[in-house]
């Protein structure tokens, strides 16, 4: 394990592992390294992979107030660490952040953007974004951590008999310390905005970038997808048949792999 010091001072951890062209990966909501570790292992067979805590979780550090900015800041420092550009696989929220860095001008040569968990067009799905900000942020401000994960599980479509039973389980303690990353998750998704696709941004990205969705998710998510392609100058979709929102790292390497190997044809 390493660590690097973001332009804000805070140390950012992460895990290095294999050997090739270099490889960032970027994991979503609640999610440390440890969440992507499977598929970092996977890729270490043919690239340099960089896996690392975002703020507030695992082995990073932490700053308040929070500024989407000091997350691309992270980025753009794990990136520095894998020697000045690199390719970048975001997952979920994560994507968010790969999407949002890419417009800022990191160093990125590829982008893989997997289910970034924007809303579509419809005033309903924005309205339903808008809440969950304002509640999420109410429930934070109390201090009710526990009821925070809750909501963001719930919002995400696990059943509350699910999240009810979780709550039970050894690890719900370490969701409920990376509760406040909920809300940089949700600025970095613009939820108090309505969490629509940031269409500007998205048209300013100008590395080959791969949408990925699974066959098996809802139907908002290819339609986001597909609208995300659309507005990318070099941008293709392929969808992961017979697969949800989190797919496994032997079925998700094989898919990355060739595109994310800048000598081989994208």
């Amino acid at each position: 394990m390493g660590k690097t010091i973001s332009a804000d001072g805070t140390p950012i951890g992460y895990d290095q592992r294999g050997d090739g062209p270099p490889v960032v990966l970027v994991t979503g909501a609640l999610g440390d390294r440890d969440t992507l570790a499977p598929l970092a292992n996977t890729l270490a067979r043919h690239f340099t992979v960089f896996n690392y805590d975002r703020r507030g979780r695992g082995e990073s550090g932490d700053l308040v107030p929070y500024g989407v900015a000091r997350e691309i800041e992270d980025l753009a420092a794990i990136i520095t660490e894998a020697g000045g550009s690199a390719a970048v696989y975001g997952h979920s929220s994560g994507a968010g952040l790969a999407l949002r860095a890419a417009a800022s001008g990191l160093p990125i040569v590829r982008l893989v953007l997997h289910e970034a968990p924007y809303v579509t067009d419809d005033e309903d799905e924005r309205r339903s974004a808008r809440d969950f900000a304002v509640r999420l942020h109410e429930l934070l401000g109390e201090r009710r951590r526990g009821d925070a994960v809750a909501l963001f599980m719930e919002t995400t479509g696990t059943p509350p008999e699910t999240v009810a039973q979780w709550r039970t389980e050894s690890w719900w303690p370490t969701l409920e310390a990376r509760a406040h990353t909920i809300a940089y998750d949700s600025a970095v998704m613009g939820d108090e905005k309505g969490g629509g696709v940031p269409t500007d941004l998205v048209a300013s990205i100008r590395m080959p970038t791969l949408v990925l969705s699974g066959g098996d998710s809802f139907d908002f998510v290819h339609e986001v997808a597909h609208r995300i392609t659309e507005l990318l100058p070099d941008g293709r979709h392929r969808v992961i048949e017979g697969q949800g929102h989190n797919v496994p790292a032997e079925v998700l390497a094989p898919v990355l792999t060739p595109f994310l190997d800048v000598q081989e044809p994208g």
